[in-house]
């Protein structure tokens, strides 16, 4: 039809239109792009676990024996021993009565909030919240409410006129701008309005929190009830995404959340690998250590003004044409870092979004660093 072809002239015009770039993974950090040696600063894969010694022996072994697994959705073959056990051990290390696993991080959140409609009310989200937490809202049948980024006034004003039962919905780590919600502080709203708090730690567990167990263990001390929905997919180095919380809720969700129960479970390698991420990171804490490292050196060496509260560090450009040239220019240095432009950022606030891991070793940031310090110039 012309109204695409109209489409993506448009986006070509505003500097907006996305092209898929097929990169030859050759490590952790590393691959080739377009016949170029490239280091990455733009993965989730905030541990390096997706390329562990463990965490590919367990895949491997696991498609050996099984193959893919059962090919059904979760109530009807899908959910096997692998996924019984991952479940328990994810409940078990960051502190919940019960967990489900979903296919993605997106389907957790689109699945928890269906569950959560299922009862009314209003969900209160951040302005700045991950695409897939508003779109679950927006989903959820519920009535929405978006509050400003870090605004705890408007936050309440909302709440008070807002029809019960009331959820507040946040990122614990937000991912384009890598600052932490103020999650003591959304407690004590969340009790003085009998709220509960569903939390997105995409980005906290296994990186942040005592152990690595988020932002979100403790929160509330019992008073508030909240809900945490993580991720398989980055510190984990695996795929996929759940949700943690009491029994009866977890329950609640396996029985309502359209996501999970038309949805053909994961394959049964990919659970492997995260049961193994999980082993490596029960064992020793040496790869958060080595990637918060690696943020410190960060924190020092980067451009005056870029600040490092957690492995994704913003560098705002402002337009769409300054982060594009400036992308282009770090590219042609061997170091990969996309442009991110609106609608996933707001306009105005073009950026690169940097990310850090433990893959990474002092002199991969301090290379960064010297690039940076020439683009933003």
């Amino acid at each position: 039809m012309d109204a695409y072809a109209a489409e993506l002239a448009r986006l070509t015009e505003a500097n907006l239109l996305r092209r898929l770039s097929a990169l030859e993974v050759t490590g952790p950090v590393r691959g080739r792009l377009d016949g170029r040696d490239v280091l990455l600063f733009s993965s989730n894969d905030y541990l390096g676990l997706s390329a562990h010694p463990h965490v590919r022996e367990r895949a491997a072994a696991a498609a050996a024996e099984h193959g893919m697994g059962p090919r059904g959705s979760a109530l009807l073959c899908g959910w096997t021993r692998f996924h019984e056990e991952l479940a328990a051990r994810l409940a078990a290390f960051f502190g919940a009565e019960a967990c489900f696993l979903f296919p993605s991080g997106y389907l957790a959140n689109l699945g928890v909030l269906q569950a959560i409609g299922r009862f009314g009310g209003t969900v209160l989200s951040g302005e700045r919240n991950h695409a897939s937490l508003i779109d679950a809202c927006r989903l959820s049948r519920l009535e929405v409410r978006v509050h400003r980024h870090g605004d705890l006034v408007h936050l309440e004003e909302l709440l008070a006129s807002s029809p019960a039962p009331r959820t507040i919905a946040t990122d614990t780590v937000y991912s384009m701008d890598g600052d932490l919600a103020p999650l003591a502080d959304l407690a004590r709203i969340a009790e003085r309005h009998g709220a509960q708090l569903l939390l997105d730690e995409a980005h906290a567990m296994l990186v942040l929190g005592s152990g690595g167990r988020g932002l979100g263990a403790g929160v509330g001390g019992g008073r508030v009830p909240v809900i945490r929905v993580g991720t398989l997919s980055k510190a984990f180095g695996a795929l996929g995404g759940f949700v943690l919380g009491s029994r009866a809720f977890v329950d609640c969700v396996v029985n309502h959340a359209r996501t999970g129960l038309f949805s053909t479970a994961l394959p049964v390698p990919v659970v492997a690998a995260a049961l193994a991420a999980l082993d490596v990171v029960e064992r020793d804490d040496t790869l958060r250590k080595r990637l918060w490292t690696n943020v410190g050196v960060a924190a020092a060496s980067f451009p005056s003004g870029l600040r490092a509260s957690s492995p994704i560090i913003p560098v705002i450009l402002g337009t769409e044409e300054r982060a594009l040239a400036a992308s282009a220019s770090l590219l042609k240095d061997g170091l990969h870092v996309p442009a991110v432009r609106p609608p996933t950022v707001p306009p105005g606030t073009s950026r690169l979004r940097v990310t850090l891991t433990a893959a990474h070793d002092e002199a991969d940031v301090r290379r960064l660093a010297a690039a940076l310090r020439e683009v933003v110039a």
